[in-house]
C-alpha cells in the first residue's frame, strides 16, 4: 500500500511480507501511533532535551499532534512530501512526528546541503514545501528555501524555526488550529519517510523506509545495544542521518522509554560540558570525531562525573589503535558497527570478546538478515575471503525512490541489495570491512560521490577532463582530491577558485575538494579508463587537509 506516485516505491514481495509479519518482525502500528503508545507508557518521563527545551513524553505527543494539524491546515495532504532541513533541535523531533502523524512523508535533508542538492531532492520527491531553520552556522536557510520555491513547481510551503522573515513561523504552525477531528492513520506498510543516500553514484538518491521496517530497525538495534529506559542518548551527528536517527538513535531511544539529548555541535568544547550537565549514557560518533574526543579527553576535568557508558561508532572503519583509546580516554565501552540508510545494520555485542570489538564491524542485528559475500562474477566467495556484501531482509529496501534504471543495477532479480562494500566474514559471523568497490570518498563519515563532483567540474569552462579521488588522511579518514586536465592555454586555477566555482553551483561544503591539482593528461588503465589507483599512489603522500 502506498500514497506515493505509481512506481515510485518498490514493495517487498508477498512471500517476504507474509514471513516478516508471521515471524514478528513487522508490527501493525505506524510510527506516529507508536509515539502515542510510548507517551501513554511514561507520560511524565523526559523524552527530549535540546537547547533550552525539555519535553516530557506527554508534551512531545501533544506538540506532534499540534504540528500535524498545523500542516493539515496549511494544505499538506496525506502522502505529500515535505523537506525537513533542521539542525539538532527539539523541533526536528516534533516536526518529524508531526508529519508522520498527518500521513505526510518527511524527506530528511541534511543542514549541510545547499541549492544543488536541495533543489534536486525537491524535484525528485515532488515536495510541496520545507521546514528549515532561520540561520545555522552562518548560513541563511530562508534564502535557500525561497530559491528552491522559485525554481520548483508546487514547492509552496516554507516553515521556519526561528525568525521567519516572510515565511510561516513554526510557532504559527503549532498554534494554527484547535480542531480535534481524527488525524489520518497511515498503514504500517506505507512509506514513512525518505532518507537521502550518500550519493555514491551521481546525485543523491532517496531511500524509502516504511513505518514497520523502520520501527523494527530501531527496536532491534536498541535491543542489541542494550538500551533501556534509564539511558539518555546524545545526538551529536546530524539527526537526519540514519545512524543517529534509528540505529538505535532517536527512535530506538524513545521506543524503550529513554531520553534523547540533542546538541548542534559535536566538538569537545561543546559536548564535554553537556556530558557533565546531563546524565548522557550513550552516544554515536564517526571515527574522526572519536579521535577528536580522545585527543581532548586529557584536559577534560569532568570525565569522572560523566555517566557515559557506551560509544557506538560507525560510518567508516575504526582503526584498532583508536578503538583501544575509547575505554582509556573516554571511560566507556565501545560498540562498532557497519550500517547503511538502505537497511542492513551490524554491530558488535556488549559481551563480545575485546579482540572482536576492536577489529570487526559486528554481526547483523536481525536473525532474518540475509548476507552474501560475492566475487565479481556474482558467485559466493570461499569462506573468509573478501568480496562484495549483498544483503536483503526485513528492513533493507527493495528499490530507491523513482530510480528504476539505478535499481536494475543496485539490486539482484531475487532482491539482494548490492552494497558496494568489500567485506570478509569471520567464522563467528562478524563482518570485517576491507574497502568498497563504489567510486565514493568517505570524508569524515560523509560520502562524497566522485561522479557527482566530476560532473560539476566538467562544467568549468577551462576543464576538459577530471578525476576525483580520495586520499588517506589521519583525521578525516579520506580527503577529496580533484585532478584536473585544463584546456590548452588555460591558466592553472587556485584551489580557492575551484571551490568558489563549486560553491556558486550550490554544492554542500563537505563535497568541495580539499586539494586541487592539474595534470596534462590522466593516466589510463588497460581498458582506457582513468587510472584512479595511480593517482592515489601519486598524491597520497602529499595529501593535505583544507
Amino acid at each position: 500500500m502506498s500514497r506515493l506516485p505509481a512506481g515510485a516505491f518498490t514493495p517487498w514481495p508477498d512471500e517476504a511480507v507474509r514471513r516478516y509479519v508471521a515471524e514478528g518482525y513487522w508490527g501493525e502500528r505506524s510510527l506516529g501511533e507508536l509515539l502515542r503508545e510510548w507517551a501513554a507508557r511514561s507520560p511524565g518521563a523526559t523524552a527530549v532535551v535540546a537547547d533550552d527545551r525539555r519535553l516530557s513524553y506527554a508534551e512531545l505527543d501533544r506538540e506532534a499532534d499540534a504540528v500535524a494539524r498545523g500542516f493539515a491546515a496549511g494544505g499538506v495532504a496525506p502522502g505529500d512530501r515535505v523537506l525537513v532541513q533542521l539542525p539538532n533541535c527539539a523541533e526536528f523531533v516534533t516536526v518529524l512526528f508531526g508529519l508522520l502523524r498527518c500521513a505526510a512523508v518527511p524527506v530528511l535533508v541534511l543542514p549541510a546541503h545547499r541549492r544543488s542538492e536541495v533543489e534536486h531532492l525537491a524535484r525528485l520527491s515532488e515536495a510541496v514545501g520545507c521546514v528549515v531553520p532561520d540561520r545555522f552556522q552562518g548560513f541563511d536557510h530562508r534564502a535557500l528555501a525561497e530559491q528552491v520555491r522559485a525554481a520548483v513547481p508546487g514547492f509552496d510551503l516554507v516553515v521556519v524555526v526561528g525568525d521567519p522573515g516572510g515565511a510561516t513561523p513554526y510557532t504559527d504552525l503549532v498554534g494554527a488550529t484547535a480542531a480535534t477531528d481524527p488525524l489520518p492513520v497511515p498503514d504500517a506498510a506505507e512509506v514513512a519517510l525518505l532518507l537521502v543516500s550518500g550519493g555514491t553514484t551521481g546525485a543523491p538518491k532517496l531511500i524509502p523506509r516504511t513505518h514497520r521496517d523502520y520501527a523494527y530497525n530501531a527496536l532491534a538495534a536498541a535491543r542489541v545495544c542494550g538500551f533501556t529506559a534509564a539511558d539518555a542518548f546524545l545526538v551529536c551527528l546530524p539527526a537526519g542521518h540514519n545512524f543517529p536517527l534509528c540505529c538505535p538513535g532517536i527512535l530506538g531511544t524513545l521506543a524503550v522509554g529513554g531520553t534523547v539529548v540533542l546538541t548542534r555541535t559535536p566538538t569537545p568544547d561543546a559536548v564535554f560540558p553537556l556530558l557533565e550537565r546531563e546524565p548522557v549514557t550513550v552516544t554515536a560518533l564517526v571515527p574522526p570525531l572519536v579521535r577528536l574526543w580522545a585527543d581532548a579527553a586529557g584536559d577534560w576535568s569532568g570525565r569522572a562525573r560523566s555517566a557515559l557508558r557506551l560509544l557506538l561508532v560507525g560510518g567508516a572503519r575504526l582503526d584498532p589503535s583508536l578503538a583501544d583509546r575509547v575505554g582509556a580516554d573516554l571511560g566507556c565501552a565501545l560498540i562498532q558497527g557497519i550500517g547503511m540508510a538502505e537497511g542492513l545494520l551490524a554491530y558488535t555485542r556488549p559481551d563480545d570478546p575485546p579482540e572482536l570489538v576492536r577489529a570487526t564491524q559486528g554481526r547483523p542485528i536481525s536473525p532474518a538478515d540475509e548476507v552474501r559475500v560475492v566475487g565479481p562474477d556474482g558467485t559466493d566467495v570461499a569462506p573468509g575471503a573478501t568480496g562484495e556484501l549483498w544483503t536483503r531482509g526485513p528492513y533493507t529496501l527493495r528499490g530507491y525512490y523513482r530510480a528504476p534504471e539505478h535499481n536494475a543495477r543496485a539490486f539482484t532479480p531475487d532482491g539482494f541489495y548490492r552494497t558496494g562494500d568489500l567485506v570478509r566474514v569471520l567464522p563467528s559471523g562478524h563482518l570485517v570491512v576491507e574497502g568498497r568497490i563504489k567510486d565514493v570518498i568517505n570524508r569524515g563519515g560523509e560520502n562524497v560521490s566522485a561522479a557527482e563532483l566530476e560532473e560539476h567540474l566538467l562544467d568549468h569552462p577551462d576543464v576538459v577532463d577530471v578525476a576525483v579521488v580520495g586520499l588517506p588522511d589521519d583525521v578525516l579518514g579520506e580527503v577529496v582530491c580533484a585532478v584536473l586536465v585544463l584546456a590548452e592555454g588555460a591558466p592553472e586555477p587556485r584551489s580557492k577558485d575551484v571551490t568558489r566555482f563549486l560553491g556558486r553551483r550550490g554544492l554542500a561544503r563537505f563535497k568541495l575538494p580539499d586539494r586541487v591539482v592539474c595534470q596534462r593528461a590522466l593516466p589510463l588503465t588497460a581498458v582506457g579508463k582513468p587510472d584512479k589507483r595511480a593517482l592515489v599512489d601519486r598524491y597520497a603522500r602529499a595529501a593535505v587537509r583544507r
